[in-house]
């Protein structure tokens, strides 16, 4: 497996290379969205309509991860009857806390945390769309809104721009915004920690275990990285001066769920995307959508 190139970690250049990745991933949800994979209303006020046709094999991709991982989190809500807080690491343009608004699954307090440029454009999406603001401000039964360049908080929502690989910071950010320890806690990374050293990563994933008193912690990201395709996809990164320093970790399904055991859980499963969409019921991954020659295309399980 390639090295990663040192002189790049912690750098306002290897930094931007991963905040790109925030726009990759939102456009090609956007994508999927408006060809019928899955419906979003609220994606839209994030991410213009996209120019450019993916291919079905990446709206596929995009519709088990959503599927799977709300799911799980479906799940998660249900047994703790929403009396729990959800804290999204990375969550970039996502729209989750819109969308379990609508579903009456609000948590009793739903946290993003991102890098501080992404924050503050997202936040002004909020405060400019009002499709976006109403919902935040229908679900706040405080008497003021906090709200600067990198933070937003009210009493169900609150989203801070910060570091991952600063825990002490990001945690006594997350305090300020009432972050409970002792509430049943949700994490979910998504194609997060594969950017972060292990060392950084493995931090991470001990905090969580440490400082919550009940915790789940969901994460999606890649596996067999030592195979040709993760080869591919290490060295396209590479020429964007985009490094995946935490690769070490993805070589396989059981390197992943081994860095959780070694820090600190007890429990660890995991499931390919394969067996996900296999999962997932019959009449819902038949879904219709136009392909790029106008063409019905089935998303077949």
């Amino acid at each position: 497996m390639a090295g990663p190139s040192r002189d790049l970690l912690g750098t306002d250049v290897f930094d931007e290379a991963v905040r790109s990745t925030c726009d990759v991933a939102s456009h090609c949800k956007r994508y999927a969205v408006s060809v019928g994979y899955w419906k979003d209303p609220y994606i839209e006020y994030f991410v213009g309509h996209p120019k450019e046709r993916k291919a079905p094999e990446i709206s596929r991709g995009y519709y088990a991860r959503v599927q799977g991982v709300g799911r799980l989190l479906k799940a998660f809500l249900e047994k703790t009857k929403c009396n729990c807080q959800i804290i999204n690491l990375g969550a970039g343009m996502d729209t989750l806390f819109w969308k379990l608004k609508d579903e009456n699954l609000l948590p009793l307090k739903y946290f993003e945390v991102d890098f501080p440029s992404i924050v503050s454009r997202k936040i002004h999406y909020i405060k400019s769309k009002p499709p976006l603001s109403k919902p935040i401000m229908e679900s706040h039964s405080g008497e003021t809104v906090l709200i600067d360049t990198h933070s937003l908080d009210t009493s169900r929502y609150a989203i801070v721009g910060g570091d991952l690989r600063d825990l002490p910071k990001l945690e006594e950010q997350l305090k300020k915004c009432h972050m409970d320890p002792n509430l049943p806690t949700l994490l979910m990374t998504e194609c997060v920690l594969i950017y972060m050293t292990t060392e950084h990563s493995g931090g991470l994933i001990k905090w969580v275990a440490t400082t919550f008193r009940s915790a789940m912690f969901i994460n999606y990201e890649q596996v067999n990285m030592l195979d040709r395709f993760g080869q591919i996809m290490i060295e396209n990164l590479q020429s964007k001066q985009c490094e995946l320093v935490g690769a070490d970790a993805c070589r396989s399904l059981e390197t992943q769920k081994e860095r959780f055991l070694q820090h600190g859980w007890e429990t660890v499963n995991g499931l390919d995307m394969l067996k996900v969409y296999q999962s997932l019921p019959p009449d819902e991954t038949k879904i219709a959508c136009k392909s790029q020659f106008g063409a019905v295309v089935k998303v077949l399980a």
